[in-house]
């Protein structure tokens, strides 16, 4: 049941968290087949200096094969260094460079990963009935067969390999040994390729399994992915009512701005903007504050409580409010309509200071 509930793929933490644990995508099958391709393509192009030393230990034991008995313990000493010396020569280079392909290999899926929760000891790998449960699973099954599989085709060519080589022995007998040797080596060859073949098959059919289980076993419930939204991103009310206070403070700011503005463009209560120009200190005007509908008219509100000119131009209000904001200048776009709009306020501004003044008088 718990299964079925987890039908989202793993986020990006999910993952991030499962590689610490040393829990990443990998598959043997493809380690193996790469590690023997390379081996079988190093024993080719080794094949004339792995015939030539094999050659010559053959014809060195040829010749104690008649005096077997009488060999003393000195000289089979020597055929013993002989041959594990022909051994190393001609499969040491190969096995060495089979190791490190094999670590590449690993690595370049894991991308090197090294793990240190697999080093720590976990009861539940000693734990019999989580051994009987592996040994069970799915996944145990599809391994047993891939390994009867392997292992009944390596059989089944080793068998017809030799039948067949069998039915020429007589031959080989009477023929030249380099020949015999040779006749040898490419039937062997033949059967190491088949077999690089098939296992390639399998492990292309492998490497798909293995990372459909894979993602397969990371996949999450839907609550699992709102739980992790929570501990990374925090809990979604929290961050409404954080971003709700912030707007507040925002606000409060923008409103605090008003009253130092020097007029406000309406339309006619839809938008509002407020602007500013000292110009001696300022390249263009800036906008203090601006808002739409209930934030529009507390704009207004404001700025007659504060005795703000205000004009109305719908269009100019409209655009400013769209492509300006809070504490920015007017770009130059804006600059004629602008222009005219403070005009109107320094002519207003001096009207009023000229009727002030007269009625002093």
């Amino acid at each position: 049941m718990a299964e079925s509930n987890k039908t989202e793929r793993a986020t990006a933490k999910k993952r991030r968290d499962e590689r610490k644990k040393g829990n990443v995508f990998k598959s043997k099958d493809a380690v193996s087949v790469v590690t023997l391709l390379v081996g079988f393509w190093l024993t080719v192009q080794l094949g004339s200096f792995i015939t030539e030393h094999v050659t010559e230990l053959f014809k060195t034991l040829m010749n104690y094969a008649g005096s077997l008995s009488s060999l003393s313990i000195a000289q089979g000493g020597v055929i013993g260094r002989q041959v594990l010396s022909v051994v190393f020569i001609t499969t040491g280079p190969i096995m060495a460079a089979m190791f490190v392909i094999a670590i590449v290999a690993n690595g370049v899926q894991t991308k090197f990963l090294v793990a240190g929760d697999l080093l720590k000891f976990k009861a539940n790998r000693i734990n019999p009935i989580q051994g009987i449960k592996r040994l069970f699973s799915v996944r145990s099954l599809v391994e047993l067969l891939k390994s009867v599989m392997k292992i009944t085709v390596v059989i089944w060519l080793v068998y017809s390999t030799v039948m067949e080589m069998m039915t020429v022995s007589s031959d080989l007998l009477n023929a030249n040994m380099d020949e015999g040797v040779r006749y040898m080596a490419e039937k062997i060859r033949a059967m190491v390729y088949i077999v690089c073949l098939i296992f390639a098959g399998v492990a292309i059919l492998d490497y798909a399994y293995q990372k459909y289980d894979y993602e397969k076993k990371l996949r999450m419930s839907k609550q699992e992915v709102k739980d992790e939204f929570k501990q990374t991103e925090g809990d979604p009310m929290v961050k409404g009512k954080r971003r709700e206070k912030q707007r507040e403070i925002s606000m409060s700011r923008m409103m605090q701005q008003v009253p130092e503005a020097d007029v406000v463009v309406r339309n006619p209560t839809h938008f509002a903007v407020a602007m500013k120009y000292d110009i001696d200190k300022d390249p263009a005007p800036i906008v203090v504050a601006k808002g739409q509908d209930r934030v529009a008219e507390r704009i207004i509100r404001v700025a007659e409580q504060n005795g703000i000119l205000m004009t109305e131009n719908p269009p100019l209000a409209r655009s400013l409010y769209e492509a300006v904001a809070v504490n920015d200048y007017v770009p130059a776009d804006f600059y004629h309509a602008v222009a005219e709009v403070m005009a109107w306020v320094y002519e207003t501004k001096k009207s009023k200071a000229d009727t002030e003044g007269t009625d002093q008088e």
